[in-house]
């Protein structure tokens, strides 16, 4: 016979009654008398700005005269960078890689090459790049583009050794064509192979030079369309460069060699190079090096010239790092680099390459990184960069985003952070110095804190739409070294995974990957910690039996823990139990998986720990990944939760307060109790989760734990969205063994992560993403689930129903959807507090929610947020900071406080949000005016409550790429945008939204993509974004000097338009390739449109400046005239001296 279950007829009537419209209910007329703000036009989302370094970058450009640089990547994408704060990121639709960059210098104008085989014109002169043309290849694949000095004609070469030359201007193709079989001899039967460099003589613009892949150069007459010479060298060719007087040039092969070659002397080189070869004593030829992948050849006035390259070093070098070689005169520097050199690129005084090139800096362009080694002092020390390329230093493993910050933190944490550079950078300034940065930025601080697989923490100023790192803290200092079994150190113990943090008392809450969480306060003094305090925390979950209905008691009371509510202080540390120590079966009980360290511990000024709290191993099983914390300054309390249960603790009498398992939370007589599941039979699939096959994982295939060789408990007897948010906190880079193992162990239970099927990710070590299934058959995980702790929130509200006062409490939301309260009583502050025990008391559940609880948060009677309360920053290491502490009441955040949100018995709403219904509560009566789903085809990954002009609303991140917005406490829909599609778990894992309409993601490995949904701040992004363009005076051209110019010993112009236009060079042929024209004008008129003001004053300063030149070309043009009537008359002069005298007379 079917039971009858009054509950769910209770609930289907409640959702019933939900779904209409809300009608005020006894002791909440306040419903109707809040005003909401908020509507749907406050609301619009876009990105604003992109940081980091570029993933997976390919080329790389700079403009010696506008000072910007442009980095290409392997996805398509440009990034270009100036002075600090002076970023700017643009994408190709298409997506191809990006192999070569040409800045037209001094024009706003940039053309990118892309592996497609599609050249592409971008305008610079606008906030926001946009393409003008492009210019699609049908039957040629581009190899290699040279857009000469002051040319608007662009030289491309082809993988088949064509060259084809276009107009930059119109981005149409000339019909001058260098053929391959024109170029090399006659007699030569064998192909050339593809065009690997292109270049001008400097000091002959109609003389070209044509490096073939094969090791065939050939200086091309663009005139007479011939070649005058032809040089040949039996290694493959890397690349080539030029004197700067145009009479030699080299290659660098790929044996390891470098050709000087005379233009004039084509039959074999001048000389040859091999700079890391070991010369033999017999004279015999030296021992092939690696390939010299790319050299320059630059000239000084005052000394000898610089031959700068990459690569090239002896094969029996097995394992060095990639080098940079530096040769001047005499001298060799080898410069050796972290990463592998993807480009680099010399930096000159002058943009013309008839002119000695005064290097002064070179730009390395490595696989994770961007350097500038100072080539003008000794030792080639390196410039400091001012934008934030370190963020993936190491991987990220989560972030939190802070907007509208006190305003003493980022000076504080700046003085602390600015002690902690110790390498010695030049003294000279960032010479990539161009652009101007915005000047309508946010008035609010921001700060941003990155986690990261090493244990680091890096706290970064996030405002006024610029990133610089502010503070590094480094946890890994408060263990001993760990070394695995096997003797190998394993690769990330120490990974943070989740933070946090109270900004008004800069206490910081780190919880890591080993069950460890470690509670920083902050100080401005340094101190010696002799002794770490440590607590030790035995969490451990005890299976019911959940196939019985009739078991209606509880399980008995979890194990003692260190501590207790009437515990004193320790005075000591609790003893280290060592993890290596063990039965053979498994490590020994109660022992941490780290061991903290016990030798003095000297701490700089900044974050110092205060307490390490560790789980331990229990019944042979590891400790369970932590899977919420919170921290409350006010309370003095840290609490964490994972799938075995919940642990308050409190952190200035180091004590343990509750240590219970999720299902003690629940009473025996409770609505919300777990209840025994059955399979179903059915099950649709969905964009959430979706059950693949039945069964579990056998032993042998179950992950290791990061410590020992014991095997981690089941992942099977874990709920969908648990498995989910673990595997969103493993996430990391590729070379992570321990997450390796986890996305194993998680891809071989029985249950599987499913996106929706239009986002098809890759199973891919690097990214850790999961595979798309579209089976739905239940398994064990409905019958045997684990109720893991998913939600946090300290309040100050009314803990039971029909309370009068409001009390301290502590809300847990759970992975079942189920929401708890925990009353905490606190003695009065001062030395009682550090005396007198605080207890803590459940109270019970209130509310049931489908999907896992994200977020829960406070309204008071207005509508407006209640933060919890917190404490005012003081230094706890000097007597000033104890005094001052005594007059500083508990307050609450300014940013969501009312004048009548203190008043005693005022209604409160409390604010839920699950992975599929929001739901807003009324204190203290319970009831349930509100309710709202957020997502039937998927589930919300990540939600908050923020404010957004100065009131409150729900932001939610859904796995199908969704954000919403929903007002408060209505819960009326005012935001659905379909704006990114969960390709990868970095997204879920890094996700986080802030107050004033703020967001951010990792986009990529190396890149924080931050955006906004508000309309405000997306009206006023064209003023906040920086420019890359700005009039500046192109350098005067290098003087060729009287005997130059009347003997003809400088460079010589030639009119290319005489040679490359239409009426000479006639049309190309059409089926070559097809133009495309692009959207940059309509996006420039925009943007013209939106700074009037702006460039009205740059035109003024336009015409400013070309009065000054015509001024100074009049007054050249005079002095001119003056000189040559003065060299006439004294021609003159000297003619009627000696014209009526003979030979012989002179």
């Amino acid at each position: 016979m079917k039971k009858f279950n009054l509950r769910k007829v209770l609930d289907g009537l409640t959702s019933a009654s939900s779904s209409s419209p809300a009608s005020p209910q006894p002791g909440n007329r306040e419903n109707d008398t809040i005003q909401e703000t908020l509507q749907c036009e406050h609301f619009q989302l876009c990105k604003t700005v992109r940081h980091g370094f570029p993933y997976q970058p390919s080329s790389m450009a700079f403009d010696p005269v506008q000072k910007i640089l442009a980095v290409g990547t392997q996805a398509g994408a440009l990034r270009i960078f100036g002075r600090m704060g002076v970023e700017c990121y643009c994408q190709h639709e298409s997506g191809a890689a990006v192999i070569q960059v040409q800045f037209l210098i001094n024009e706003g104008a940039l053309v990118s090459a892309l592996s497609d085989d599609t050249l592409h014109l971008w305008n610079l002169r606008q906030k926001r790049p946009a393409i003008l043309h492009s210019l699609k290849f049908s039957r040629e694949r581009i190899t290699f583009c040279h857009l000469p000095f002051q040319s608007k004609w662009l030289y491309v070469g082809s993988e088949r050794g064509n060259i084809h030359i276009v107009n930059v201007e119109s981005f149409s193709l000339s019909g001058y064509v260098i053929m391959w079989n024109k170029a090399i001899e006659l007699s030569s039967k064998a192909h050339p192979g593809p065009i690997v460099h292109i270049s001008d003589n400097p000091m002959d613009e109609g003389k070209l030079l044509i490096g073939f892949e094969s090791g065939t150069v050939v200086l091309w007459d663009l005139k007479s369309k011939k070649a005058d010479y032809r040089y040949s060298y039996d290694e493959a060719i890397h690349s080539m460069a030029w004197h700067h007087e145009g009479k030699q040039f080299i290659c660098s092969h790929s044996d390891g060699t470098l050709t000087l070659w005379n233009v004039r002397s084509p039959t074999r080189p001048a000389q040859i190079i091999t700079p890391h070869g070991k010369q033999p004593k017999d004279g015999k030829k030296p021992e092939p090096c690696k390939p010299i992948l790319k050299a320059e050849y630059k000239t000084t006035r005052s000394g000898d010239p610089f031959m700068i390259l990459s690569g090239g070093l002896s094969y029996d070098t097995v394992g060095r790092r990639a080098c940079l070689t530096v040769m001047h005169g005499k001298s060799t520097a080898v410069l050796e680099m972290d990463y592998p050199i993807v480009d680099f690129l010399t930096l000159c005084e002058t943009p013309y390459p008839s002119d000695y090139q005064e290097p002064y800096g070179v730009v390395v362009l490595l696989e994770k990184d961007l350097v500038v080694i100072d080539l003008g002092q000794i030792g080639y020390p390196l410039f400091e960069s001012p934008y934030p390329l370190t963020i993936h230093e190491s991987p990220v493993t989560c972030c939190e985003y802070l907007a509208d910050c006190p305003v003493d933190l980022i000076p504080a944490l700046y003085s602390v952070g600015s002690k902690q550079k110790r390498q010695a950078y030049s003294k000279k300034e960032w010479p990539i110095s161009g652009g101007n940065c915005g000047q309508g930025a946010q008035s609010y601080q921001e700060i941003i804190i990155t986690g990261h697989a090493d244990g680091s923490v890096k706290f970064w100023d996030a405002s006024a739409m610029m990133l610089q790192v502010l503070y590094k803290l480094k946890t890994a200092k408060v263990f001993e070294k760990y070394r695995s079994k096997e003797g190998a150190l394993d690769e990330d113990p120490f990974a943070i995974q989740m933070l946090s943090w109270c900004p008004e008392s800069r206490v910081l809450c780190v919880a890591g990957v080993s069950a460890h969480v470690i509670l920083y306060r902050f100080s401005k003094q340094e101190v010696t910690t002799e002794v770490v305090q440590l607590l030790e925390v035995r969490l451990q979950y005890e299976l019911i039996d959940v196939e019985s209905p009739e078991t209606g008691g509880d399980p008995g009371p979890p194990p003692s823990t260190p501590g207790g509510p009437s515990s004193p202080p320790p005075s000591t540390p609790q003893p280290h139990p060592s993890t290596g120590s063990g039965s053979p079966d498994g490590p020994q009980d109660s022992a941490p998986c780290l061991r903290v360290r016990s030798s003095p511990l000297k701490q700089s000024p900044g974050y110092q720990v205060e307490l390490v709290i560790q789980l331990v191993w229990v019944s042979g099983e590891p400790p369970q990944p932590i899977t919420s914390l919170a921290v409350n300054s006010s309370y003095g309390l840290v609490v964490f939760g994972n799938t075995n249960g919940l642990a308050v603790v409190d952190y200035l009498q180091k004590t343990v307060l509750l240590n219970v398992g999720s299902h003690e939370l629940h009473g025996s007589s409770e609505p919300y109790q777990k209840q025994p599941r059955s399979p179903r039979k059915t099950r649709q699939p969905s964009g959430g989760l979706c059950d693949i096959n039945e069964g579990s994982a056998p032993p042998e295939d179950r992950c290791k734990s990061p410590t020992s060789g014991t095997t981690l408990p089941l992942f099977h007897r874990l709920p969908a969205t648990v498995i989910m948010h673990i595997a969103v906190l493993f996430m990391r880079s590729k070379n992570s063994r321990f997450s390796k193992m986890v996305v194993n162990d998680l891809a071989k239970v029985s249950r599987k992560l499913s996106l929706p099927s239009d986002l098809k990710p890759e199973m891919d070590g690097k990214e850790n993403s999961f595979s798309h299934s579209g089976s739905s058959s239940a398994t064990s995980i409905d019958r045997e689930s684990r109720e893991a702790i998913t939600a946090l929130c300290f309040s100050e509200t009314f803990a039971r129903k029909g309370d009068s006062a409001t009390t301290p409490c502590l809300w847990v939301g759970t992975s079942q959807g189920a929401v708890l309260v925990i009353s905490l009583s606190l003695p009065p502050a001062g030395e009682q507090r550090l005396l007198q025990p605080v207890t803590a008391t459940p109270c019970g559940s209130l509310v049931r929610l489908k999907g896992s609880i994200l977020r829960m948060g406070l309204l008071d009677g207005t509508g407006a947020l209640l933060p919890p309360a917190c404490e005012l920053w003081w230094d706890h290491n000097t007597p000033d900071g104890a005094e001052e502490r005594e007059g500083q009441p508990r307050r609450r955040p300014a940013a969501g406080t009312s004048p009548s949100s203190q008043e005693a018995g005022e209604s409160h709403f409390a604010v839920v949000c699950s992975e599929k219904q929001a739901e807003v509560l009324a204190l203290p009566s319970l009831s349930s005016p509100f309710k709202q789903g957020v997502t039937e085809a998927s589930f919300a990954l990540r939600a908050d409550t923020l404010q957004l002009n100065g009131a409150p609303c729900l932001a939610c991140f859904c796995a199908n790429g969704h954000i919403m917005a929903l007002s408060l406490p209505r819960l009326r829909p005012l935001l659905d945008v379909n704006y990114l599609p969960l390709t990868d778990m970095r997204i879920a894992r890094t996700f986080c939204f802030s107050n004033n309409g703020q967001a951010l993601y990792m986009t990529s490995p190396t890149e924080i993509q931050r955006i906004t949904y508000s309309q405000e701040t997306c009206d006023n992004l064209q003023e906040m974004l920086s420019e890359l363009f700005t009039p500046v005076e192109t350098p005067e051209a290098p003087n060729r000097g009287f005997f130059k110019g009347l003997f003809g010993g400088g460079a010589q112009t030639m009119d290319r338009e005489d040679l490359f236009g239409e009426a000479v060079a006639g049309k190309a042929s059409q089926s070559l390739a097809q133009h495309i024209p692009g959207p940059g004008t309509v996006e420039g008129m925009k943007g013209a449109a939106s700074g009037v003001v702006g460039d009205l004053a740059r035109a003024r300063i336009a015409l400013d400046e070309r009065g000054q030149k015509l001024g100074e070309l009049e007054e050249r043009t005079a002095a001119m005239m003056a000189s040559a009537e003065s060299f006439s008359k004294h021609a003159h002069d000297i003619m009627l001296k000696h014209r009526d005298k003979k030979w012989y007379q002179f």
